[in-house]
């Protein structure tokens, strides 16, 4: 087997991959002025935000990246995100005492036009596409 060599980075991929880069830096922005300014009124959600945000950037990093290794923490990044839409979307959703301030999933991403939630939908179909083959040598 031999390196994987392609680009995810082409194509749609660069759209894909400066839309993870700004969801990044407005993940990133939102969390450290939240935590900076009003960590005490909702510190769960605050923490959750920068978690977003970590996982943003680690998509957009791995991403655009060339190699197996990137492209399985692109997977893992993605799935992640993914998993938290759900999950805190649904918790948003059915307990709205938990979460007294919104994170940038809350409610599936509402707050962000529900791009949280297609991104990583998104992400994996282009996964999907651009996964390394098998190379015999």
């Amino acid at each position: 087997m031999t390196e994987d060599t392609t680009s995810r980075a082409t194509g749609a991929g660069r759209l894909l991959i400066a839309v993870y880069g700004i969801f990044a830096l407005a993940a990133t922005a939102r969390a450290g002025y939240q935590i900076a300014t009003k960590f005490s009124e909702a510190p769960t959600a605050y923490l959750l935000s920068a978690f977003a945000a970590v996982v943003y950037i680690a998509a957009t990093v791995s991403l655009a990246r060339r190699g197996r290794r990137w492209y399985w923490i692109s997977v893992a990044a993605v799935l992640i995100e993914l998993l938290g839409v759900l999950v805190i979307g649904a918790l948003s959703l059915l307990d709205a005492a938990v979460f007294p301030h919104d994170t940038v999933w809350s409610v599936f991403g509402r707050g962000y036009g529900f791009v949280p939630l297609l991104l990583p939908i998104l992400g994996l179909i282009w996964l999907y596409r651009k996964r390394p083959t098998i190379q015999e040598a």
